[in-house]
């Protein structure tokens, strides 16, 4: 089954979207997580609760462009994110590439170098919005 990109979240996946969109938000500025992890954790705790928290550590290497300035980070922890709430490879494979044409379309590329040189201090607020794009693509129905 494939979520419909013309399917209207509900007035609740929207206001979730915005939960999970400030909860990555502040995860990120608080300095106990990094883009992909923030991201990650913030879908596990509202779409995977049963999936143990020590999870996020498989996230931990994305973090800064996987440490060489390369994808986002929080493009590539939400990328897990949806692998670990989808039990369908194509269902995940599917919304990875949804979430990847949206990011470019709003920040023009997904390399971690780039957007830090051209919007300066974003990663907090890109970090959000990713996690709270995951929640809204993932409360389709």
């Amino acid at each position: 089954m494939f979520w419909s990109k013309k399917a209207k979240p509900t007035l609740e996946g929207m206001e979730l979207a915005a939960q999970c969109q400030a909860e990555a938000e502040g995860l990120y500025r608080s300095g106990k997580y990094h883009c992909a992890e923030a991201v990650l954790e913030t879908v596990r705790r509202h779409f995977a609760a049963d999936v143990p928290e020590s999870i996020v550590c498989a996230a931990s290497g994305f973090g800064g462009g996987s440490s060489a300035g390369c994808i986002c980070g929080a493009v590539s922890g939400g990328t897990i994110a949806l692998g670990m709430v989808l039990a369908d490879k194509k269902e995940s494979t599917h919304l990875t590439k949804e979430l990847h044409t949206w990011f470019k379309e709003k920040y023009g590329v997904t390399c971690c170098k780039i957007i830090r040189k051209n919007h300066k201090g974003a990663c907090p607020v890109l970090t959000g919005e990713v996690a709270g794009k995951i929640a809204e693509m993932l409360g389709r129905k």
